[in-house]
């Protein structure tokens, strides 16, 4: 199992135990992640930590100064 963190604007918008597809984009020199409908996004990996994926489910949801942290297990 994988896990990896996605950043969160607002509260409310996935649930713990929701399976949300995961959208992969492509930048100059690494990859980032978008949860469901935009709900999410991942922070920059580089080709060697591409996610290889489609979907994961959300396994914890964080509170923070910074904003919402949303936990996401992937079968890797």
């Amino acid at each position: 199992m994988r896990q990896m963190e996605f950043k969160m604007e607002r509260q409310n918008l996935v649930e713990i135990g929701q399976v949300l597809p995961v959208t992969e984009s492509k930048l100059p020199n690494s990859y980032y992640y978008t949860l469901g409908s935009a709900y999410a996004m991942s922070a920059n990996y580089t080709t060697l930590e591409r996610l290889k994926s489609s979907e994961g489910k959300v396994v914890d949801i964080k509170e923070t100064p910074k904003g919402f942290f949303v936990t996401v297990e992937f079968d890797e």
